[in-house]
């Protein structure tokens, strides 16, 4: 089989997707957080923050798929530790822009904690079904049933709870707009890891004999458009927002910088 190699230390198969897509999402990620730090420039001093964010969501994983493109190509292993390690600091920093997209509507600090302790019991009780009960259909389950319900109550409250009436009452329709596709990127592209976990031998999904490693694939294009998208939105958000309060005449020294 033709290989290519890259310093005579990492092996890479021509035909193989899932090392194309590891190495292809560290790049696009490490220009995404590039991208979003230099653009802070060009937004009001309230979305500074924000986008600052976003740039250390990419970031931060662009670092781990530096190493998890190593890790696979040098071993094929799913690399799972690795993956939990990266979901564990670029999960919660997520649902802190939800947090900072609704505070100009009334959004207190208490809601973003409940939103990363949620965030934090679905990726904790994941990797422990995953990592340590990996075989164990029965417990397999369990813990995923767990991790799910912190999915879950993040979608409750984006979709019908305490953060949708917020949207709902600020006046600013490029916040709504940007509030809705934050919460479609939450529902429909974090829910590929939960299908993905129960494809674990003995657990939901596991009758469809699909095997765990296609998973890779599907986490990496996953990451790449979830991060990448979510920071998207957050920059679309910022620069729409900055240029009506230009257009009403805002005072940008009115505004929080960071």
């Amino acid at each position: 089989m033709e290989t290519l190699f890259l310093a005579d230390i990492v092996e890479i198969p021509v035909d193989d997707p899932v090392a194309f897509t590891f190495f292809t999402g560290y790049m696009a990620m490490f220009a995404a957080a590039i991208f979003f730090f230099f653009e802070r420039g060009r937004v009001d001093g309230k979305w500074k923050l924000s986008l600052l964010i976003s740039g250390l969501i990419c970031g931060i994983a662009a670092v781990h798929y530096y190493y998890m493109r190593d890790y696979y190509t040098l071993t094929g292993d799913n690399p799972t530790v690795l993956r939990y390690i990266d979901w564990t600091l670029t999960v919660p920093l997520m649902c802190v822009e939800f947090y900072l997209l609704l505070r100009p509507a009334g959004a207190k600090i208490g809601l973003m904690w409940k939103f990363i302790a949620a965030a934090v019991l679905m990726l904790v009780a994941g990797y422990i079904g995953e990592g340590f009960y990996r075989e164990n259909g029965t417990m397999n389950i369990l813990w995923g049933v767990i991790s799910t319900l912190g999915w879950a109550y993040i979608i409750y409250e984006i979709w019908l709870g305490s953060a949708k009436s917020l949207a709902a009452q600020t006046d600013s329709a490029v916040v709504k707009k940007g509030f809705r596709n934050l919460a479609l990127f939450a529902t429909i592209g974090w829910g590929i890891y939960p299908i993905g976990y129960m494809l674990l031998p003995g657990n939901l999904l596991s009758f469809t004999g699909i095997d765990t490693s296609a998973m890779d694939l599907i986490y990496n294009i996953g990451d790449a458009v979830n991060k990448i998208g979510f920071g998207l939105v957050v920059y679309a958000t910022a620069m729409g927002a900055s240029k009506t309060s230009t257009s009403t005449g805002y005072d940008k020294r009115d505004t929080v910088t960071a």
